[in-house]
């Protein structure tokens, strides 16, 4: 992982991805054997899967909130967010503590994976563009594709991920602190 020296170093390219030179670099993680990608500086903190506080009336992939160190957080499962098959949390179970900006300001938000993979160092070159695949299917959360040690890795885009709209309102999130 990044250390606060290299962090601090990083410049943001064009779409806010953290650039350490020339290099972008993404934190990878594993889904249903398909890896994907977030930027490192939106990263807080990686975490064991623990059981979380379920808020009503919340969509399905909501699985709940987490009390991390006085910060109400909504945790989002990511096998359900993509409508993958839903498995049992393993020991390799984590969940990623990210930054997520909106319009109304930033927020944490924590995401359930199947695993952490590894931090990406990749050519700014290397990533390509989200394919077209026409009106029907929505991409805008997709940063791009990067092909890595011969596997693509899907690097997303987390403010659009997570927009607004899906997450519970601060007041909710408050109330159950």
């Amino acid at each position: 992982m990044a250390t606060a020296a290299s962090t601090e170093a990083m410049q943001l390219d064009q779409r806010g991805v953290g650039l350490d030179g020339d290099n972008a670099q993404f934190l990878s993680f594993i889904l249903a054997g398909e890896h994907y990608g977030i930027d490192i500086l939106r990263v807080q903190e990686i975490k064991g899967w623990t059981p979380v506080t379920r808020v009503p009336q919340t969509p399905q992939h909501m699985k709940g909130v987490l009390n991390l160190r006085g910060t109400v957080v909504p945790i989002v499962d990511m096998r359900m967010r993509f409508s993958l098959e839903e498995i049992e949390y393993t020991p390799l179970t984590v969940v990623i503590v990210m930054s997520v900006k909106s319009d109304t300001g930033e927020r944490l938000v924590g995401i359930v994976v199947d695993a952490v993979s590894d931090v990406l160092n990749v050519p700014a070159e290397n990533i390509k563009p989200t394919p077209d695949f026409g009106d029907k299917v929505s991409t805008e959360f997709i940063n791009g594709l990067a092909s890595v040690d011969d596997k693509m890795v899907m690097l997303l885009d987390v403010d659009q991920l997570f927009n607004t709209n899906e997450l519970p309102a601060e007041e909710i999130l408050e109330q159950v602190k």
